[in-house]
């Protein structure tokens, strides 16, 4: 994985300093600025081009949603993972359609915080698993995944490893079939469930109790 030049946005100043004393420690990271409120962290991208901004939902002047919205207005392939806690669930489906790479809780630990950072870096889009289960506890929506979608079995296998965060290679690996099968099944589920990313299309099978975590 090339040098990634990362952003915080966070308005917790012992919190950021922590989580860039573990980046920092990280080989291929390389933090360039910190931010305590959405727009400190705008003003920061007309002078700085990050690859990964670890961005929080709630904080002062301007919240995450906020800046993402605008942000990604501007810079349509930034790659944001929100640093969330439990109980900020009503604010992904804004964080998905403003085009966020993943989503991260701040209690994690160094492994799936590196985990994230290497996904989202490739291209892929990351969701703590965690945080998958807690939504899924809280589900409202028990309709059966024929009832929303008629996927084949082979879909529902590849939609599972989505959620859990492998990429096409360990998909293909896992379930023993070419990373171009592993690429239409997953433009098949896109389409399907009518999302424009990953991230929105793990969205779509935890509301509607489709995955198992």
């Amino acid at each position: 994985m090339e040098e990634q030049k990362i952003i915080i946005v966070d308005d917790h100043k012992i919190f950021r300093k922590g989580l860039r004393f573990l980046l920092e420690d990280m080989e291929g990271i390389n933090v360039i600025a910190e931010a305590e409120d959405g727009k400190k962290f705008l003003n920061l991208l007309e002078i700085s081009t990050p690859d990964i901004v670890l961005l929080d939902i709630n904080m002062p002047k301007m919240n995450g949603i906020e800046a993402a919205i605008e942000a990604m207005r501007f810079h349509p392939k930034l790659k944001i993972i929100v640093l969330s806690m439990h109980g900020e669930e009503q604010y992904y489906d804004k964080m998905v359609e403003a085009g966020v790479k993943g989503f991260l809780l701040k209690n994690s630990d160094v492994d799936e915080l590196s985990a994230a950072l290497q996904t989202v870096a490739l291209g892929g889009s990351y969701f703590s698993q965690e945080l998958l289960v807690g939504i899924l506890n809280k589900r409202k929506e028990q309709k059966k995944p024929s009832e929303i979608v008629n996927f084949t079995d082979r879909e529902l296998e590849v939609l599972q490893l989505i959620c859990k965060g492998f990429n096409n290679n360990k998909i293909a690996d896992t379930l023993f079939i070419s990373i171009r099968t592993v690429e239409r099944h997953r433009a098949n589920l896109l389409s399907k469930t009518n999302c424009t990313n990953s991230i929105a299309m793990v969205m779509f099978a935890v509301k509607h109790n489709i995955i198992e975590i």
